[in-house]
């Protein structure tokens, strides 16, 4: 087949494939993302470690993608960078998160500020709730709910391919006023806020506790801010918390 020419738009998504198991997953995952023009390869804890030849192999020549993947301990770091993060999952969530179809997410992605990325969870059982819940937005596949299963390859090639076609003749989208908060930032003021509303004895009962929690970061991760906008309400948390003191 004779690949069409694109002007593409925009800087591409980092993918990031959380604690993949097989080097051939990863591998063909590489592959796909070669194919459309996506390099940033992220790795959550691969089980097998990196580097790994079987994924060498399994890319059939994307040495580029390979070479140039990174490997972090948790999603927090692989994510700390993005502003605009997709969690892909195939299973309900009970959580109030956004959930769209690839086309318009990818629309979506393509006119965010900042950095972006994909994150793909687990062959066996994919993402768990608190690694959606750092993400902006879910997407789910259309597809037959009588044979719901993709493989990781399958789910990137996908992704890859929609970005593609969303970026194509898209321009580069000129440098906001104000620069985005990173996933880092928003995680930040949710350590922040979680740690003075811990002693007031908000999170409770004790075993909804944690699901509340989640419930603060979902609402934190969704809202868009930019860097700005958290410095000025952790400064509003630092005040509130010096003016408890002195009381």
């Amino acid at each position: 087949m004779t690949a069409r020419a694109d002007t593409i738009g925009g800087r591409p998504p980092a993918i990031i494939l959380v604690e993949p198991q097989l080097g051939e997953n990863i591998g063909t995952a590489a592959r796909a993302m070669a194919n459309f023009g996506v390099t940033d390869l992220r790795l959550v804890a691969p089980r097998d470690g990196w580097p790994n030849e079987r994924a060498v192999a399994a890319s059939s020549g994307a040495s580029h993608v390979i070479e140039g993947a990174r490997v972090f301990a948790t999603v927090d770091e692989a994510v700390a960078d993005l502003c605009f993060v997709i969690a892909t999952t195939r299973r309900d969530r009970d959580m109030t998160k956004r959930v769209e179809g690839p086309e318009a997410v990818l629309k979506e992605l393509c006119a965010a500020p900042g950095e972006t990325g994909i994150m793909f969870g687990r062959e066996r059982w994919g993402l768990t709730n608190e690694e959606v819940a750092r993400a902006s937005i879910i997407v789910t596949f259309p597809v037959d709910p009588a044979f719901a299963s993709l493989n990781v390859a399958q789910s990137v090639l996908l992704m890859a391919y929609e970005w593609r076609r969303a970026a194509h003749g898209v321009p580069v989208p000129p440098p906001p006023e104000h620069p985005p908060a990173t996933r880092e930032d928003v995680r930040g003021l949710w350590e922040h806020l979680s740690t003075m509303l811990q002693p007031t004895g908000y999170f409770r009962p004790p075993d909804m506790a944690e699901k509340m929690e989640r419930n603060l970061l979902l609402i934190l991760s969704d809202a868009g801010w930019d860097r700005q906008q958290v410095r000025t309400l952790r400064g509003v948390l630092n005040h509130l918390g010096r003016g408890r003191e002195t009381r």
